[in-house]
């Protein structure tokens, strides 16, 4: 029996056939998994931005104009869910794309039930154990937000119930180790959220407007996995996750090989439904591996660039000062996402001229994690691989940036960057004797910098705020100049 707010005149999903004798009005039915609609038929996979299609076939007196069409799936017992596809003026469906979000509960009244097209339906859509879809008229049909009190809370258990069997997902070790064999194949996956970056907008060749959003997952097999969001909907649902924090079910994702990385991705598609913090005794160990590597702060010892995560300094394009970027942090409380920029400044702390053992640390040539200082070994990929990983050393700074603002405490500056900004690597640099250290630091001190960055809100630290120097390179006079004469962001 399917969980209801009332049961006066409501029908099942499970009861649903085309021959109802009287008018359908559903009982969940509630729970919205995905919106999934285009602007354009060629952007599939642009969640709740509607698309028109040519009204041609469809009786109307304005003949060549279009209707719009969005779709999404609702579910109101463990056993059933089913995609719903609404079509109107592109007034009707833009309002009713914008007026519930995944994860609300609605009621839905008048639809057309209709038996689907397995092969026509399921290809762009989540494969649903119905044999129908409902169909909403503008003139016929009504969808309603029901508020919380009026919901059962079983109907809301389901939110954390994956939409397929809980024990069939691949694990993201599992994925790398099948490589191109999985190219294209469409699974699901169970893992937990290590990161979530900003949304990045771009406009195509022929003036169509998209985004895409990067979210890299982990797991007891696998430290980073990029999954790539293109819609909206799937967009704002992952901006909510909580890194280090979040498990996610994602039933029916494509993994595909990426040339350009030359690693194995996965990419949201309108068939994708995920189901955050699954209520799954697979789940729940991955929730226990969440908290065991944070108690030992292991995944806190680098950040995502350091694991060569592939940022276009091109596309960084404001400019704060340093109380500019305070007052961001402030805005940005309570948001995952990280904050890019460029700011003009002074290095005002570089203690480079110190015990070399707190600037310079062992990395694994792997996973590039610090390294346990007493067994010189890598501890996780020692735990999950056969092979034995070689280390390497890094710079691993903690600087400060001060411009005529204010300052910037404990910024990291590592691996690559700092032997860029210091012109000189590792090895070189454990060859300079003190009094030229000490005037390598004097020099840096003095000049003012372009430096680009990434900033996230970090709780954990004392000053709040994880700042990583993405590049930092001596700053063209003029350029500054016109920097600090008010053309900074405000």
């Amino acid at each position: 029996m399917a969980y209801s707010i009332s049961t006066q005149n409501f029908v099942a999903l499970s009861d649903l056939h085309p021959n109802l004798a009287r008018p359908v009005s559903l009982s969940n039915v509630g729970i919205i998994y995905i919106c999934a609609c285009c602007k354009d038929i060629r952007l599939k996979r642009t969640t709740l931005s509607v698309h028109g299609i040519p009204d041609g076939g469809m009786q109307t007196s304005d003949i060549g104009s279009e209707r719009y069409t969005f779709s999404f799936t609702i579910r109101d017992s463990p056993a059933y869910f089913i995609n719903v596809n609404s079509w109107g003026r592109e007034e009707y469906v833009r309002s009713l794309s914008e007026s519930f979000r995944v994860g609300d509960c609605v009621t839905i009244e008048n639809p057309l039930v209709q038996t689907k097209e397995l092969e026509k339906e399921e290809k762009f859509n989540p494969t649903t154990p119905s044999c129908y879809k409902l169909l909403l008229s503008e003139t016929h049909s009504v969808v309603k937000i029901c508020c919380h009190y009026e919901v059962d809370t079983k109907l809301l258990s389901l939110l954390h119930l994956p939409v397929k069997d809980p024990q069939d997902y691949y694990s993201l070790g599992d994925i790398v180790a099948n490589g191109q064999s999985l190219d294209g194949r469409i699974i699901n996956v169970l893992a937990a959220v290590k990161s979530v970056g900003e949304p990045k907008y771009f406009t195509t060749s022929d003036k169509r407007k998209g985004q895409r959003c990067e979210v890299k997952l982990y797991d007891e097999t696998e430290l980073s996995f990029a999954m790539i969001c293109w819609d909206n909907e799937s967009i704002q649902l992952a901006q909510s996750w909580m890194p280090r924090e979040t498990v996610i079910f994602a039933s029916e994702l494509r993994i595909n090989f990426d040339k350009f990385r030359n690693c194995m991705t996965a990419t949201v598609i309108s068939k994708t439904i995920f189901t955050t913090n699954p209520d799954t005794p697979e789940a729940s160990i991955l929730f226990n591996f969440i908290k065991e590597s944070a108690a030992t702060s292991a995944l806190d010892d680098i950040t995502e660039d350091q694991l060569k995560e592939s940022i276009n300094l091109q596309t960084i394009v404001d400019i704060y000062t340093v109380e500019q970027l305070k007052v961001k942090a402030l805005q940005n409380e309570g948001k995952p996402e990280p904050v890019y920029g460029i700011i003009y400044a002074y290095i005002s702390t570089l203690n480079i001229d110190t015990d070399t053992s707190k600037i310079i640390r062992n990395r694994c040539s792997g996973c590039h994690y610090v390294v346990n200082e007493m067994s010189n070994t890598c501890t996780f990929c020692n735990d999950n691989s056969s092979d034995a990983k070689s280390v390497f050393t890094s710079f691993d700074l903690l600087v400060d940036l001060t411009d005529h603002t204010g300052t910037l405490r404990s910024c990291n500056l590592s691996d690559v960057v700092a032997e860029e900004t210091l012109s000189c690597t590792v090895h070189e640099f454990l060859t300079l004797t003190e009094e030229q250290k000490t005037a390598l630091k004097w020099h840096l001190l003095l000049e003012r910098s372009k430096i680009y960055f990434k900033l996230v809100l970090s709780p954990s630290l004392r000053t709040g705020l994880r700042v990583n120097l993405l590049s930092c390179k001596l700053a063209d006079p003029v350029e500054a100049s016109q920097s600090l004469s008010g053309k900074g962001r405000k």
